[in-house]
């Protein structure tokens, strides 16, 4: 594993320890050569995963891309950083279970939505912000009032 702050080749796992849920092995390396620390995740990965823009574009899934989205959308919400890991882990083992390698970004989005409802209603609102490209203020009153009228 190549050190990330100095780039020497050769880097010396210190300890290894499976994740709180065991969908990972979170490993503390240490450079020899600039003496830095850092931590890696190995996880399984059972197929590789392409998701299909709307505009035809094929790119290679990238779950960070998904954490990050969520971390932005529940960005100041109680919900541990632990809870979104695993959020995720679940997300990625429900698409490689579907035993399809191409995903629409559109079905990974709705995944996303669907989550959040559940989750965090706060945070289901900022992500439709973006996913619904809302423009208006009156678009965020459709949606909230839609929401109301499904919680009745």
């Amino acid at each position: 594993m190549r050190c990330p702050f100095c780039g020497h080749d050769d880097t010396q796992v210190k300890d290894s320890r499976p994740t709180e849920d065991n969908s990972a092995i979170r490993r503390r390396r240490y450079c020899p050569s600039c003496g830095a620390r850092f931590t890696t995740f190995e996880r399984i990965q059972l197929r590789e995963l392409t998701v299909i823009k709307t505009n035809g574009k094929r790119e290679t899934f990238d779950r960070d891309k998904i954490v990050r989205s969520l971390q932005i959308a529940l960005r100041k919400r109680d919900v541990e950083e632990e809870r979104v890991d695993r959020i995720v882990n679940s997300m990625v083992r429900q698409l490689e279970s579907t035993g399809e390698s191409e995903i629409p970004s559109k079905a990974l989005g709705e995944m996303v939505m669907k989550t959040l409802a559940s989750l965090d209603k706060v945070a289901y609102v900022r992500y439709a912000s973006v996913y619904k490209d809302f423009r208006e203020p009156g678009d965020f009153n459709e949606f909230v009032e839609k929401l109301r009228i499904e919680a009745d």
